[in-house]
């Protein structure tokens, strides 16, 4: 069926681009000195936030398109490539450490009532590929009832996101850096290959208008 295709896509590349198991370690960094129920409580704020922040975009993604004079295609384009550029990040581990960057940039700063917002919200879970993505799948779910079960899509990728938040020791632990590290650069490849296609797609109607 085209719509569960379409559906399972949009959940695979929403939950890649937020990468909850690579989130894990610099979820704790962050948050070191609080106990469990602290913590919980910053996933879930965080993920709530991030969940707040694609929704937005994925209602009103078009329509701030429309304002700037951008079209979809181009949209498409352009985020296609930025979403290859972070699997490439991903499949040679640079994003973490430019999410490490950012997360201790965050801790020095004093920031740690606000770390729900920043950095875990923005730009860690809803960050420029999370956004871009939201943006160009939101395209394919026209109806109202389309846009609705995508705005689930984006609901049930945040849940996951806040367990894995909520298990993080445990996640961290059972992964270990050999682990993290296979699982990272799989989802690095699944996600360029989706970049591409979004490429593809743009560059196409790009053509044809």
């Amino acid at each position: 069926m085209p719509e569960f295709e379409s559906a399972f896509n949009a959940f695979v590349t929403i939950l890649v681009t937020i990468d909850p198991p690579g989130l894990a370690p610099l979820f704790l960094a962050i948050t070191a000195g609080m106990n469990r129920s602290e913590r919980l409580q910053v996933g879930v704020r965080a993920s709530i936030i991030g969940f707040a922040i694609l929704a937005l975009f994925a209602l009103g993604g078009t329509v701030i398109l429309t304002m700037f004079g951008i079209t979809l295609p181009a949209f498409r384009t352009a985020g296609g490539l930025l979403l290859f550029f972070i699997a490439f990040e991903m499949i040679f581990e640079r994003r973490q450490e430019r999410h490490e960057r950012s997360a201790t940039t965050a801790v020095t700063r004093d920031m740690i009532r606000n770390i729900a917002a920043f950095p875990l919200a923005i730009p860690l879970i809803a960050g420029p590929g999370a956004i871009s993505a939201t943006v160009l799948l939101s395209g394919g779910f026209t109806s109202p009832l389309a846009k609705l079960a995508f705005v689930a899509i984006l609901m049930a990728c945040l849940a996951i996101t806040a367990l894995v938040l909520a298990l993080a020791h445990r996640v961290d632990r059972f992964l270990g850096e050999t682990g993290r590290s296979i699982l990272t650069r799989l989802l690095g490849v699944l996600l360029a290959a989706l970049a591409v296609q979004f490429v593809a797609d743009g560059i196409r109607a790009l053509v044809a208008a």
